[in-house]
């Protein structure tokens, strides 16, 4: 049976609909006296969950009555499932006949048991029919309502993208970036040198704009000061860490993982630093005066010249920083109509194509309810992409807005705005957005795990030929689309993740308070006192010491537990056996923390990241129920035999640079795994990598095969090649320099399936033919040893689906008379978006050519070299960018050595005017290692993202 779905709106009644059934099935018709009952509650509860769903598509308009008669069947939901789980997990689905005296005196006990089992069902489901009957009684509100029908779009519409990798946050920010450089400098535009410090505070509500701006600004003026520093504070601000991070960015030194002493110490190492230094300083996002009080004690005010540039949504902090050392007091403007209107448009409309004639009216009229607020326009056009583009359907949203404003003239304007596309979108994206507030502000949250959860909670489910998984990276791809969560990229070859607006976070904490969705515990800002039931707790710790779970709420019904950043006392927690998720991510916990785990009989998501846990009970073989188990950068090196009888995991995610993790025999009997990640084939039996390639339902896999046996490899040869004919789409795989074991093995039978294709380590000669036949090929990367040739990228342009691209050559062999191949138009690469390449040496062996990769938006070169090579890297520029008329971002990366003054001059000025070349506004980050970290330089009149 698939899974049910689980909704804010209507809580588990579905699920508990398909548990009802369940009892009413075969296997529990000796429960006959109950059965009459089961099926009078069905009906009932069947009725409340189709009336439900009405209902929730209304929820704005609701009254209060309506809404208490909501909350009160969602709670009765989730005690209904409880209570069947419950008596499941009681009694067995058969009865074996007893053999023997002792055995039959066992049966005797188990037939009492079953007796008290059926017994309390019985009295329970009495009881809670009785409590549905009582609700329903008291609203009997059953009628029918009108439904808004609403467009759904489930594809990434790259516009939704292009509003955080392109210029909409920045429309209007020069003239309030003229002003603000002009007030931190003299008339000849160098920073002030005669007066001590110069301070501006940036004032305005969430999402005006005031981080992008205070930034812009820094990327101006930062190179002309010796001490430079853009410090985010937020909501609630550890200033132990910040005043670390602080004396960091400053001195140019790792100070954030150490122990620096008390803030006072801190304070005092960095005003020491900063003494007779000028300086330029950004403290972002301040939440109170108490906050800057202890901030400010670090700035010297020295007599070489500073600028301090704050950043708050309070007028009585900005008031703070101004009167506590001067300056000036910059409240930031809405957009005008000019700039908000361009920033609608290139939400919604191409480059190529104009606002249709007649929407123009009706766009003008809801920006001017928008008010010129970045974030309402960007999350009203958000509204609208999804919308088809009829004039009725405008107006409707248009007039929509109007009622909100009506009622809300002041800062209520863009919550309310906020509240439309939540109420726009359908009951599982409800479930899954509101979700997200469990997380802390300012995460980063991983896409994949995210998806296991919301597939562990219920929320999602598969849908005919799509796995859950897959319907889940839809509903991701949605909520990016509506521009309710922001995509962020770890790196070019990581997964996606994705954060949270602080607007919007604060909008959805609300609503999952006030729906009972999330309980808040550890941030007095968040922590909730409720008389309810918990079913979903978020542990956000602060401090070094144990926190205790509150006791004020009813915790024995929890189904989601979370703890972030900090240690916590959980042993409770494992006596709570309704117990979905369990999340200890980057927590304090040690082995004895799950020694009880495996009485958490209903877990279906285990993560353990990153902490330093080092072995995994015997007893998480008892989870039957458990899909995805997350044991990431910790130090398990070995999982428990009884790993292989979790029969519905899912996704396996394990090991890290330091730690490989050895399995058990009988990875075959693991039929559920789509995800294997990161095994270390070294470590591995020759039975486990037999059994392998019997995974049929493997998707994605990641596996490093260096340091392995001839035999051992001719063994995953096999058993890549079974995966490859199933439905492995997914394959990283990391091997040694002179491996060429998958030239033979792909040669005659290539993975056909394959949608990504990632090889680090091993080096081919050429590119392998066999790569021209992976017709469904969206991301590769390769290694080759000699230099590329014209049929290396001829067989990479023909490449149909290929959207990224990661190529690394070696030797320098010229391969046309000016030592550069040319990337001509006719080369293919129809599809490609991006283009990564790594060049030893200082010259670039690629010549990109008139009307070659069409829809290439970024490219990323890294020039190396040996460290020990005096000769410096100053790499000429001149290889064809101009050609690539979609070019949006370029990234280029010099190593492996410092570089001096004079060297970074020179390459910076050769870069500057290539680049001021191209027809296009580009990005462009120039980084090369300096110390232990990396410096960027990025150049003025370039678009950086938003921070805001």
């Amino acid at each position: 049976m698939e899974a049910a779905l689980v909704t804010v709106a209507t809580g588990v009644l579905k699920p508990v609909l398909g548990k009802l059934a369940t009892l009413l099935g075969d296997e529990y018709k000796r429960f006959k006296g109950v059965r009459k009952e089961i099926r009078s509650l069905t009906h009932e509860l069947a009725a409340m969950e189709a009336f439900l769903l009405k209902m929730s598509e209304e929820e704005e308009d609701l009254n209060v009555q309506d809404k208490v008669w909501m909350n009160e069947v969602r709670e009765l939901s989730y005690d209904m499932e409880d209570a069947i789980d419950d008596f499941m997990q009681s009694v067995g689905d058969k009865e074996e006949k007893p053999d023997g005296f002792i055995d039959k005196i066992k049966s005797s006990l188990g037939k009492l048991g079953n007796m008290k089992a059926r017994h309390r069902i019985g009295k329970e489901i009495q009881d809670l029919k009785k409590q549905i009957i009582e609700v329903g009684d008291r609203n009997a509100r059953y009628k029918g309502r009108e439904i808004f029908s609403k467009a759904v779009n489930v594809t990434v519409d790259p516009r939704a993208l292009a509003i955080f990798e392109h210029a909409s946050k920045l429309v209007g920010i020069d003239e309030p970036k003229a002003e603000l450089i002009k007030l931190l400098t003299d008339k000849d535009g160098v920073a002030s040198t005669q007066q001590q410090v110069k301070m501006v505070s940036i004032v305005g509500s969430g999402g005006m704009g005031k981080t992008t701006l205070a930034n812009q600004v820094y990327q101006e003026l930062k190179e002309k000061f010796k001490c430079k520093a853009f410090i985010s504070v937020s909501r609630n601000p550890d200033m132990t860490n910040i005043l670390r991070t602080l004396l960091s960015e400053v001195g140019c030194q790792d100070y954030a993982d150490t122990e620096a002493g008390s803030i006072q110490q801190l304070i005092r190492k960095i005003t020491d630093y900063l003494a007779e230094k000028r300086y330029i300083i950004v403290i972002d996002d301040i939440w109170d005066v108490k906050t800057w009080d202890v901030i400010k004690c670090a700035f010297p005010m020295t007599r070489c010249g500073g600028v301090i540039i704050t950043t708050t949504r309070l007028s009585d902090v900005a008031r703070s920083c101004h009167s506590s050392i001067g300056g000036h007091i910059y409240n930031i403007r809405p957009l005008n109509m000019e700039h908000s209107r361009q920033l609608f448009h290139r939400r919604l409309f191409s480059s190529e194509e104009d606002c249709p004639s007649s929407l123009v009216k009706v766009s003008n009229q809801i920006l001017e309810k928008c008010d010129g607020l970045p974030l309402a326009i960007i999350a009203i056009a958000g509204l609208l992409a999804n919308t088809g583009r009829s004039e009725h359907l405008w107006n409707q949203v248009k007039d929509s807005i109007g009622r909100a404003l009506e009622r809300n003239p002041n800062v209520e304007v863009m919550i309310k705005i906020l509240s439309l596309s939540y109420f726009d979108l359908p009951p599982h994206l409800k479930t899954c957005l509101l979700y997200l507030s469990i997380f802390p502000e300012d995460s980063i949250i991983e896409k994949k795990t995210l998806i296991s959860r919301w597939i562990a909670e219920g929320f999602i489910q598969k849908e005919g030929i799509y796995t859950a998984y897959e319907v889940g990276v839809r509903c991701f791809n949605e909520l990016i689309n509506r521009s309710l969560i922001q995509p962020v990229k770890k790196d070019d070859y990581r997964g996606k993740s994705c954060r949270v607006h602080d607007i919007i976070l604060d909008f959805i904490v609300s609503k999952s308070i006030e729906e009972n969705f999330v309980t808040f515990a550890g941030v007095p800002s968040l922590t909730t006192v409720t008389q309810g039931k918990v079913r979903r707790l978020s542990m956000q710790v602060e401090g070094k010491g144990d926190s205790i779970l509150p006791m004020s709420p009813i915790l024995s019904h929890v189904r989601s537990f979370n703890v972030f950043r900090n240690r916590v006392n959980i042993h409770s927690t494992m006596e709570f056996r309704h117990l979905r998720v369990v999340d200890f991510n980057d927590s304090l916990l040690e082995n004895h923390h799950l020694a009880n785990v495996g009485r958490l009989l209903q877990l279906r998501y285990l993560s353990i990241y990153m902490t330093a846990v080092s072995e995994l009970p015997e007893q998480i073989g008892h989870l039957q129920c458990l899909e995805m188990l997350d044991i990431r950068y910790t130090m398990v090196s070995e999982l428990p035999a009884s790993i292989v009888n979790l029969g519905k995991l899912a996704h396996l995610l394990l090991g890290s640079e330091d730690t490989c993790v050895k399995f058990p025999d009988g990875i075959a009997k693991m039929q559920a795994l789509e995800t294997l990640d990161e095994v270390d084939a070294s470590k591995q039996s020759y039975n486990f990598l037999q059994g392998l390639g019997r995974l049929k339902n493997l998707r994605k896999l990641h596996i490093d095969y260096h340091d392995v046996a001839q035999e051992d490899k001719e063994v995953i040869a096999s058993s890549l090649g079974k995966l490859c004919t199933q439905n492995l789409c997914s394959l990283t795989m990391r091997g040694n320099d002179d491996d060429d074991f998958l030239l033979n093995t792909w040669c005659t039978s290539p993975p056909l399936n394959l949608r990504k294709l990632v090889i680090w380590g091993c080096i081919f000669p050429k590119v392998p033919h066999w790569v021209g036949s992976l017709v469904n090929l969206q991301k590769l990367r390769l290694h080759v040893g000699k230099e590329i040739r014209h049929e290396d990228i001829c067989i990479l342009g023909a490449l149909p689906a290929l959207l990224t691209l990661g190529l690394k050559g070696m030797q320098k062999q010229p391969s046309c008379e000016d030592g550069r191949l040319a990337v001509s138009g006719e080369a293919g690469f129809r599809c490609l978006r991006k283009f990564k390449y790594w060049r030893w040496g200082d010259r670039m062996d690629l010549m990109f050519t008139a009307k070659c990769m069409p829809k290439l938006e970024k490219l990323k070169i890294i020039f190396y070299r040996h460290a020990q090579d005096e000769a410096p890297i100053i790499p000429a520029f001149d290889f064809g960018i101009e050609n690539l008329s979609r070019l949006t971002t370029f990234k280029c990366h010099l190593g492996c050595r410092p570089m001096a003054t004079r060297t970074f001059d020179a390459v910076k000025a050769s870069l500057d005017r290539v680049v001021r070349a191209h027809p296009n506004h580009l990005t462009v980050i120039f980084s090369y290692p300096l110390r232990k970290s990396d410096m960027t330089y990025t150049f003025h009149d370039c678009y950086m993202r938003s921070q805001d």
